[in-house]
């Protein structure tokens, strides 16, 4: 008994404390005792804690392949990746050729993935060697860059051969339709694989396996020989020159890499939502990606696998539970789209103030 006392007081000492406070962060701290008191207030006004937190696992496990997008890029040096819509187009691309053949379940879900890889890594072959000639102007450009792709990516979905009745316009019967249901192919496939229920919260197990699966290969990547040579690119890009790494190589690899778990991350959100949403919709796909990796605790000159649990977490929880709970209190007014623009717009500027160098 006195051994535990004494292991809860040295847990417990100013040391500690401070040592967890510098760690974790005073932004996340603020973010999880408004998350608590999110909670709080939830259970004052009897609202459902079971499906909040069930609908915030969903929005974990749809969003995360896409803010674990932001890890080779800010690992290298090249910054935050704001032309996430270049990888998440060809997700979109792979999701509409696997519906032309009424490709349904895993082999559905597969098909459109292997077939945005190859466009994924070409494109972001391209885009590496774009963002190599503007050294220093990476994030600034491929914003530009993601607005450019998604309106060009317009005309395509209209000029398309796609000759499906379900996805291509009823009148003329040439271009794709805005939205495209996945409900008759692979809608929330991963979502109910494996899915149980705990206390009453439904856990989307095959969803949440999927993500913490490629965080585990992005932790194991980062450790082989090329891993280690990218974070050092990173952390000094003349000292890797001077041991003799290939620096130009090393961002080449990390952008090709960030736009094909884009490209993943896109057919995963389209399968967990149950649609796909063409033309303007990915434009902003970005910015929600970038604010979670920020508030996970990631910078320009250090991130982690770890960060990019965090902030997918606490950012997409946030905003799963902060607009039913501020719907409910504010009874009799639907500001129901307002709340959500103020919520996740403010947190997208806030998390990018944290865009610290250090």
């Amino acid at each position: 008994m006195e051994l535990n006392m004494s292991k809860v007081k040295s847990i417990c000492s100013p040391s500690h404390l401070r040592n967890f406070y510098e760690k974790f962060g005073l932004p996340r701290l603020i973010i999880c005792l408004f998350l608590l008191g999110l909670f709080i207030l939830a259970f004052i006004m009897k609202m459902d804690l079971t499906i909040l937190l069930s609908a915030s696992l969903d929005r974990i496990g749809m969003n995360g392949l896409l803010v674990l997008a932001m890890l080779p890029t800010l690992v290298t040096g090249v910054g935050l990746n704001f032309g996430l819509p270049v990888g998440f187009v060809c997700g979109l691309v792979g999701g509409v050729i696997s519906m032309e053949y009424d490709l349904t379940g895993f082999t559905g879900l597969f098909t459109a993935m292997l077939c945005a890889l190859p466009l994924a890594l070409l494109t972001g072959y391209l885009y590496a060697a774009l963002l190599e000639r503007v050294r220093g102007q990476e994030m600034m450009v491929g914003t530009y860059v993601g607005f450019a792709v998604v309106a060009g990516m317009c005309i395509f979905w209209l000029t398309a051969p796609f000759k499906n009745p379900s996805m291509v316009w009823a009148i003329g019967g040439k271009g794709l339709r805005v939205t495209l249901t996945l409900y008759e192919h692979y809608s929330k496939i991963l979502n109910n694989f494996l899915a149980f229920k705990l206390f009453g919260v439904n856990i989307p197990t095959g969803l949440l396996l999927f993500f913490g699966f490629f965080c585990w290969l992005a932790h194991l990547f980062f450790r082989t020989r090329t891993g280690m040579a990218m974070v050092a690119t990173g952390a000094n890009p003349m000292y890797a020159m001077s041991s003799g790494i290939n620096v130009r190589r090393m961002r080449y690899i990390s952008v090709m890499m960030s736009n094909a778990l884009a490209a993943l991350g896109a057919v995963v959100y389209a399968q967990s939502y149950g649609f796909l949403q063409l033309y303007t919709a990915p434009l902003y796909m970005a910015f929600p990606a970038v604010a979670a990796a920020l508030i996970g605790g990631a910078t320009l000159k250090k991130a982690t696998v770890g960060h990019i649990i965090i902030g997918a977490v606490l950012f997409q929880t946030l905003l799963t539970i902060a607009l039913p709970v501020t719907q409910t209190v504010l009874q009799g007014t639907d500001i129901s789209e307002i709340a959500r623009m103020i919520i996740s717009n403010g947190m997208i500027l806030y998390a990018l103030t944290r865009n610290e160098r250090g």
